[in-house]
């Protein structure tokens, strides 16, 4: 994984044998991330909060790719009863599952509630992943080769975590609360390693990030400042694409020599686009006391 070794798809061992789970999977990295895996053989869930577009994004691949394996199920992180929902589903048509990759996301909205009353953002990239990742434990735990891969960003090195205001009721930024979340995901797959190392499970935990990746995300986000800034300027000059975003996480997600803990993200300049390599993960996210509050 060097510059002169540059991970691509073509480099995904055969997953015929193989079950995912890819959350947000109908667009950006998800879609990119789905396409790939698919290719290679995998048969995928599409973990999706609209089955419309999750249908279409199924067709999508199996047009490019004919007799693609995919199921579109509809899943909405920020709801736990809709995740508790889509877990019991899922644990009545399969016995097992091989790989969790908790990738959906949304960028910066303003201040919104999900129906639990949690702040949306860490609600969605959170909270929905962290009840998914644990409803879905005993299923990974009878997988082959079994991954949970966390998808954090670059940005979680700028987050923090004020316990006693979670839902930004004193003070909500919405720059600030994102990487607040993408902070959340950083510590939970650090601490997810940690104890299922501890407990002697098969499953690894994986973080990985997609550098600076053009998606419906920036193009959706409600501020407008941040769709001018992300959308219209930063994307054109320093993005990357969904499929070269989504190496990372794909790396994550099959490559043989993967460890438990490691943090997988371009090894471009600032982490901002590249090929897949390790990557530092903040030393405050790797705080014990913090993931224990967590």
């Amino acid at each position: 994984m060097t510059q002169k070794q540059r991970w691509t798809t073509e480099q995904i061992p055969d997953q015929s044998t193989r079950v995912f789970v890819v959350t947000g999977a109908n667009s950006g990295l998800g879609l990119a991330t789905t396409r790939a895996l698919a290719r290679r053989g995998g048969r995928v869930i599409l973990a999706v909060r609209d089955e419309t577009k999750g249908h279409r994004a199924a067709a999508e691949i199996t047009a490019e790719q004919p007799g693609a394996a995919l199921e579109v199920r509809r899943l909405d992180l920020a709801d736990l009863d809709s995740v508790r929902a889509f877990a019991a589903r899922l644990r009545t048509d399969h016995q097992r599952l091989d790989v969790l990759v908790n990738n959906a996301g949304v960028l910066a909205p303003p201040r919104t509630l999900s129906t639990q009353g949690h702040e949306l953002q860490f609600a969605a990239h959170h909270l929905g992943h962290f009840a998914l990742t644990g409803l879905l434990l005993d299923l990974l735990t009878a997988g082959h080769d079994p991954r949970v891969v966390t998808v954090s960003s670059v940005n979680h090195r700028k987050g923090r975590l004020d316990f006693d205001d979670l839902t930004g009721e004193r003070g909500y930024s919405p720059m600030g609360s994102y990487n607040g979340s993408k902070f959340a995901n950083a510590v939970f797959g650090r601490e997810l390693h940690r104890r299922l190392t501890g407990a002697g499970s098969p499953v690894r935990s994986v973080l990985a990030h997609p550098g600076y990746t053009a998606t419906n995300l920036q193009k959706g986000a409600p501020v407008r400042l941040w769709r001018v800034v992300l959308g219209r300027i930063g994307n054109p000059l320093l993005a990357q694409s969904p499929a070269a975003g989504a190496l990372p996480q794909l790396y994550a997600a099959t490559a043989p020599d993967v460890e438990g803990g490691e943090f997988i993200g371009p090894d471009g300049p600032a982490e901002l686009r590249g090929a897949p390599t390790r990557v530092p993960l903040s030393p405050h996210a790797a705080d014990s006391g913090t993931a224990r509050r967590l």
